[in-house]
């Protein structure tokens, strides 16, 4: 019985949550069906298919009005539940308030009850179950009261509650250090959590603290386990001739590596040859981490919790130990390396028309850079070209087969954005020196436009074969944000031309074409990429919106990420087995919760890249305040403006109440703010020019002011000149003896009764 054969059952034959044993009689399980029937249920329950209740009921959530997700925690102590599946009448997220979030914390994942559904799309609700906890510690700043009470206040603003530590359990930190808490007690509705100091991490402005309070927030482990790297180090470091029986030899072919110049490992190389029939013979050859690292070892299981190598401005944290990822598994030049190849012949106008999938060995030729290469076909640079003049020819190819390739693809609708993004330069604290853009030359883009290539092949092949998958999926966008979307692009005088909603990616792409140099062009680019829906990885093929690809995977880069080495096993599982009806339905229980977790790691990720690039950039702007600086803004709220500085591509928050000169009204649908009197239109990607306010280290913003605003406001005061009251100053009204000042009222008193009469 697959997973959709149970849900079917259930819904027709059990009206209500029962237990397994019940389940075996109602459904008719035999006593040799049911230790995969509860490894079934285990996974659905994972998946969020089934809820799991106390009573050790299993039910179908939405016959409970039950829904699992992700809880997003907010400082104000309310907090977002995003369902994972479809949730029908619901097009937003659950809001649960402070008082029924129960013992759940931001990152936990939840069971919700709704309550009551919104005309906003969006439902209220009350967690009644912790699924799986986001993590068992939290870093934070050590304190104490002035009873003697010691805890930690916690560095995520998301977690509101402080964290009690008993005096024995401190480890002797220092109020003010950063810490991590390691959880003893989880919270209750009535009482805090507790927890125990396990690490001392410093002072938060010591050079490196920055990156460690961000690993540990995030629940990104730095360091290998020990059976893991156990097992990376007795794997060696060199290719055994064992591990060449029964492979392809490439090491007759030219093949080189194009990476960037402070790369350490190289996972991809490229050969590519023009065959007699005028067609291009393109081979993409990626390092075989799967002949090294196999299904249920020490690595395995580690790789698959990170799930992703994450990358910081001053270090990488590697999914594998450096053993492999910057040895074994690295396709360094003039040695031996195992791979697998992806050949395809490739015609002049971009279409495979012939691919073949190999267990190969490869000695790559020459370790090329971005630099290099683009030197050479852009540049034309004299030394490069005879420094590398054996090759020289080999990248003209290539540079003719991206162009063909490239312009396929964009015919096809692929949506290509090419927006400059921010590149720092630290210096040897890894603090920010300066913040570049970083510019894509024709070498970056031609290895993408291969590996896009490969991807989109392998993924081909794996369908046409009937082979479960994980494919990377980019769905269709929402149809309300679509049509949003569409209203604001009007005001600049653009549109989709999509008719009855129905978008494609070609409607997308047609706009970047139009909008490319307009200065239209990044709020229309900001606000469309919005739109779009988050890519992920699922077993379930509805192809790439973005790339405008019916089937697409990530087959090029398994030294980094988990789904890619999924893949590998899968097709050499296809190539070298008979894949049985038993075989494929157990990838069909376990690729979904493959699927999940490695999505969710994925963005846990990028969340941690972002955060810490972000607050170097905050450092970097502390001894800029006063600064004026150009930029664009980059979103629009009730609250205010954000807004991206051109020289630095550093974001900041303009807020509504520096906007003194007017009252500001949010128009949600234009992306604006507008002012009542001045009739002021502040909107996304306006250009604005800005001062900077404030360098807010604790909250990690920048605070950001409007220069014609804030020079109004400073004009308007001048000219009113200092406020004066009229009240007498309490010291001068009290002068003199009581009797004098009884005297000095009766005066008064007389004067206002002469005038009256006078009056009168």
């Amino acid at each position: 019985m697959n997973r959709e054969e149970l849900l079917r059952r259930m819904r027709a034959k059990v009206p209500h949550p029962a237990t397994a044993r019940e389940l075996y009689r109602v459904l008719e399980i035999s006593r040799e069906e049911r230790l995969p029937f509860k490894r079934l249920l285990r996974h659905l329950v994972n998946d969020g298919a089934l809820i799991l209740v106390k009573s050790k009921l299993y039910g179908l959530p939405d016959r409970m009005d039950l829904v699992v997700g992700k809880l997003d925690g907010h400082s104000s102590g309310v907090g977002f539940v995003t369902p994972e599946r479809p949730v029908e009448g619901l097009t937003r997220d659950i809001v649960v308030a402070a008082h029924n979030l129960q013992e759940a914390l931001h990152g936990d994942r939840v069971v919700v009850r709704i309550e009551r559904h919104r005309e906003d799309g969006r439902a209220e609700g009350k967690i009644v179950q912790v699924l799986e906890r986001a993590a068992s510690s939290i870093v934070g700043r050590f304190d104490l009261d002035s009873t003697g009470l010691t805890f930690v206040v916690p560095f995520d603003k998301r977690i509101t509650t402080e964290v009690q530590i008993p005096r024995d359990e401190t480890m002797g930190a220092e109020a003010g250090q950063m810490v991590t808490v390691t959880v003893t007690r989880w919270p209750t509705p009535t009482r805090g959590p507790a927890g125990r100091i396990t690490e001392i991490l410093g002072d938060i402005n010591d050079p490196g603290v920055d990156t460690e309070i961000i690993l540990r927030k995030h629940g990104i482990p730095d360091q290998h386990g020990a059976d893991a790297v156990a097992e990376a180090t007795r794997i060696g470091g060199n290719v055994r001739e064992k591990d060449l029986a029964g492979r392809t030899d490439f090491r007759d072919r030219t093949v080189v590596t194009i990476d960037g110049e402070t790369a350490r490992d190289f996972d991809d190389a490229i050969s590519i040859e023009r065959l007699p029939n005028g067609h291009y013979w393109l081979g993409v050859h990626i390092a075989d981490v799967s002949h090294y690292v196999h299904d249920g070892s020490a690595l395995d299981a580690e790789a698959f919790e990170r799930s992703t190598s994450v990358y910081f401005p001053e270090r990488a944290i590697h999914m594998f130990p450096s053993e492999l990822s910057t040895g074994l598994c690295s396709l360094n030049p003039h040695v031996n390396r195992l791979v697998q190849s992806c050949l395809m012949e490739v015609t002049t106008k971009g279409e495979v028309v012939r691919h073949e999938m190999h267990d190969g060995i490869i000695r790559s030729d020459a370790r090329m850079t971005y630099t290099a290469v683009n030197a050479i076909l852009t540049d034309r640079d004299p030394v490069t070209i005879a420094k590398h003049e054996p090759l020289v020819p080999m990248f003209e190819l290539m540079r003719q087969l991206f162009e063909i390739l490239n312009g396929r693809r964009h015919r096809r609708g692929s949506v290509d954005f090419d927006l400059p993004e921010a590149q720092v330069v630290l210096d040897d604290d890894g603090f920010i020196a300066n913040i570049v853009a970083s510019e894509r030359n024709v070498a970056h883009r031609l290895i993408e436009e291969f590996m896009l290539l490969a991807n989109e092949t392998v993924a081909g092949h794996l369908e046409s074969h009937g082979m479960p998958a994980l494919y990377r999926i980019h769905e269709q966008p929402d149809p309300l944000k679509v049509m949003q979307f569409e209203e604001f692009v009007s005001g600049f005088g653009f549109s989709l031309g999509a008719t009855d909603g129905n978008v494609t990616p070609m409607h997308f792409q047609k706009l970047v074409d139009k909008i490319r140099g307009n200065p239209a062009e990044r709020p229309i680019a900001f606000l469309m990429l919005r739109t779009m829906q988050k890519a992920r990885y699922d077993p379930i093929n509805v192809g790439h919106f973005g790339l405008a690809a019916e089937t697409y995977t990530h087959f090029t880069s398994p030294i980094r990420r988990y789904p890619d080495l999924i893949v590998h096993r899968l097709l050499r599982e296809l190539r070298h087995t008979k894949v049985s009806d038993e075989r494929r339905a157990e990838l069909d229980e376990d690729l979904p919760e493959v699927g999940r977790h490695t999505s969710e790691m994925e963005r846990r990720a990028a969340e941690a890249e972002r955060e810490i690039l972000q607050w170097k950039k905050v450092r970097f702007m502390a001894d800029k305040v006063g600064d004026t600086f150009d930029g664009y803004i980059t979103g629009v709220a009730p609250f205010g403006m954000f807004v991206e500085l051109v020289e630095h591509y550093v974001e900041g928050l303009v807020h509504v109440s520096t906007m003194a000169d007017d009252y500001y009204r949010y128009r949600e649908t234009q992306h604006a703010l507008f002012g009542e009197n001045s009739k002021k239109l502040y909107r996304l990607g306006d250009r604005v020019k800005v001062q900077i306010i404030k360098v807010d280290m604790e909250r990690r913003q920048i605070e950001l002011g409007l220069e014609d605003v804030l020079a109004k406001v400073r004009q308007d005061e001048r000219r009113r000149g200092p406020q004066r009251s009229s009240a007498r100053p309490k010291k001068e009204q009290r002068k003199g003896t009581p009797e004098e000042r009884r005297r000095a009222k009766k005066q008064r008193l007389g004067k206002h009764e002469r005038k009256a009469k006078k009056r009168r």
